[in-house]
């Protein structure tokens, strides 16, 4: 199974962290405790090319936000 761990950094300028994980919700991403703050199950093996498809998405969701964020894609069919 591959997925894709999500870090946010908040800033008190920027969204609500609610606002922010509701927006990242609306994309698949569900919240997780530990060292990250979502993460996104692929439903199938994903490509290169599908992680950064994604990464872009998650960046036209939190423009404007006042977020920075992370992403970390695991397992070993990418």
């Amino acid at each position: 199974m591959m997925i894709t761990f999500l870090t946010v950094t908040f800033s008190t300028e920027g969204a609500r962290p609610s606002e922010v994980l509701n927006a990242l919700h609306n994309l698949g991403f569900e919240p997780t405790t530990g060292s990250y703050d979502c993460m996104y199950k692929w439903p199938s093996a994903a490509t290169v090319d599908d992680a950064i498809f994604l990464a872009d998405k998650v960046h036209a969701t939190l423009k404007g936000m006042g977020v920075l964020f992370k992403l970390e894609t695991v397992g070993n069919d990418l």
